[in-house]
């Protein structure tokens, strides 16, 4: 097959906007999944913070949003991502919508590497006069630390799909490329470019959260 519709440019242009929505997207989903699924875990039955109503509460808003198609959330969430950012298309519009479709999965995974923890590591802890706060962060995170790498492992490679559907609403990056010029303009060479990058990133986001969770491990 002949690559003649291919501009490199493009495609490098593309790679490096599908990273910034990445990168940035999976930082802020860090920022807001991580304490989400501290706190599902916290206040769920026979914890530190035990509270039916607030973990019902807050599972409620997250199988909410889990519940939702992401080409779906892009189209809603359009009018709340023009008053947060100003915009709706490119990388920046982008983000807003990735974090709030990503977030409460990653939160899910969070609670369930935080369930794997032993329960005597905590009252151990406890016994020794730590803070709920104390508990959370020198006993419970660190022994679930593994478990939390790879929670966003996955969620990066999430991310990485809902990047390129976020080429439907003008995001940019390799699914607007391959959305504008490969299905729509029937280049098969740019969509077959475009893929094999996004498999590559895949491939390689796995492969750097498979050695981070086992050198936790072996810690």
């Amino acid at each position: 097959m002949s690559f003649a519709n291919i501009d490199w440019s493009d495609i490098g242009q593309a790679c490096l906007d599908t990273l910034a929505m990445l990168g940035g997207s999976l930082v802020l989903t860090i920022l807001l999944g991580l304490p989400l699924g501290v706190l599902l875990f916290l206040t769920s039955g026979r914890q530190l913070l035990q509270n039916r109503t607030a973990n019902a509460v807050v599972g409620f808003i997250v199988n909410v949003l889990r519940s939702v198609p992401f080409v779906i959330l892009l189209i809603v969430m359009i009018p709340l991502t023009v008053a947060l950012v100003g915009t709706s298309l490119g990388v920046v519009g982008a983000i807003p919508p990735l974090v709030i479709g990503a977030a409460p999965f990653f939160a899910r995974l969070v609670e369930s590497a935080l369930r794997e923890v032993d329960r005597n590591t905590i009252e151990a802890v406890q016994s020794m006069g730590a803070t709920t706060s104390q508990a959370v962060w020198r006993a419970l995170i660190p022994e679930a630390m593994p478990g939390i790498i790879s929670a966003a492992t996955v969620t990066a490679v999430a991310l990485v799909s809902f990047t390129a559907m976020a080429g439907v609403v003008g995001a940019g990056g390799l699914g607007d490329l391959a959305i504008r010029f490969g299905y729509q303009r029937f280049q098969t060479d740019v969509m077959i470019v475009t893929v094999v990058i996004l498999i590559l990133m895949v491939q390689v986001i796995q492969f750097a959260g498979d050695r981070l969770a086992q050198h936790y491990t072996r810690r």
